[in-house]
């Protein structure tokens, strides 16, 4: 078994890591809406938008929960407040019988299609659609058969860790790993629905970094952009956001989802904000070379004659740059022209001594 994390991830050749722009995932989820019509729209819209991947969920209330009204199947609070979990996942799961259209569409327009599921038989039937990579989702973290299962393709698997403990996330890693599973991206998540900028604690991405020494992300379920741009310099190279067609059509997760337009500019922004970070060495950029002759130096203001000595009175710190650095002014004084020096000169050691 491979003990090591690989340090870059690949999903239908593209590459994801530190070193490359961050991999935006549009989770479509329930925002479908019942209709498949709706759910290849937004396929489309994710990949018009640039973005690099979709995610559906690929379970039935059956295969997630149970029929039952007893208290703790209900829920209470929030967006969701008095369903219970079997009602709230009938109406926003995704049909399987949809999923081999949806997997055909996203392919014949180029953008990837993988999919978060809640138990094995998810697993086989993706298995079966060619699905590239995997997500577990931050309830599914402790279900660690389920990792397992999925670790055991082969696929890249990518792990949310909302809620989770730092000993919760290292048996999800070791059991992805019991399987010889090293392809591995660990998700930061806030698991409320919206979640709120207080609650985002970005810091956690470098302490998953330490634990995991390996691709980590951020899903994000805050009503704007920000958190997700935010993150890129704590080190995430993966942002996951839900879409929705319109934000003016209620749908089970439109509240916290966002749509075409701020998708587009969410991908324009991740990237700038990557490329923002840039180097840490101190040298001269590209942009900067023709500004760094403007900086001061020392020039002539007054003819000076062969032999006579340099004073305050006949230079000046000025700018552009061209003659000695002013740091140099101390010593340049007392010194003698060796040659004629008009007015205007800069001031150079091959003509004073």
């Amino acid at each position: 078994m491979k003990n090591h994390n690989s340090e870059v991830v690949t999903i239908e050749g593209r590459r994801i890591g530190v070193g490359f722009p961050p991999y935006v995932i549009a989770e479509i989820s329930g925002n479908h809406n019942g209709d498949i019509n709706n759910a290849i729209d937004l396929i489309t819209i994710a990949k018009d938008s640039g973005a690099d991947a979709v995610k559906i969920q690929t379970y039935t209330p059956d295969t997630i929960t149970i029929k039952s009204d007893r208290e703790e199947f209900k829920i209470e609070g929030g967006l969701w407040d008095g369903y219970t979990l079997y009602d709230l996942y009938e109406k926003a799961h995704t049909p399987w019988d949809w999923h081999e259209t949806l997997f055909e569409h996203a392919k014949k327009i180029g953008i990837t299609l993988f999919s978060s599921f809640s138990d094995d038989t998810a697993v086989d039937f993706l298995e079966g659609l060619g699905c590239p990579a995997y997500k577990i989702g931050s309830l599914e973290i402790v279900d660690l058969p389920l990792i397992r299962k999925a670790a055991s393709t082969g696929k890249p698997l990518l792990i949310s860790t909302g809620m989770s403990s730092k000993e919760e996330i290292s048996e999800a890693l070791e059991a992805a790993k019991s399987q010889g599973c090293t392809d591995i991206i660990l998700l930061h998540c806030t698991s409320s629905y919206p979640s709120t900028y207080k609650e985002a604690n970005l810091k956690r991405i470098i302490e998953l970094q330490k634990m995991h020494n390996g691709v980590v992300g951020l899903s994000d379920h805050t009503l704007d952009n920000i958190t997700s741009l935010v993150s890129i310099p704590f080190g995430s190279s993966v942002i996951e956001k839900h879409i929705v067609y319109s934000k003016d059509k209620e749908t089970v997760d439109s509240m916290f989802s966002i749509d075409s337009l701020q998708l587009k500019t969410l991908v324009s922004d991740v990237n700038n904000a990557w490329n923002s970070i840039g180097s840490s060495d101190f040298k001269i950029t590209k942009g900067e070379s023709t500004t760094y002759k403007y900086r001061p130096s020392i020039y002539t203001i007054k003819n000076i004659n062969k032999g006579d000595l340099i004073t305050n009175d006949c230079i000046r710190i000025i700018r552009p740059g061209l003659g000695i650095k002013p740091k140099y002014y101390d010593k340049v004084i007392g010194m003698k022209a060796n040659v004629d020096i008009a007015s205007g000169t800069p001031l150079s050691w091959s003509i004073i001594s």
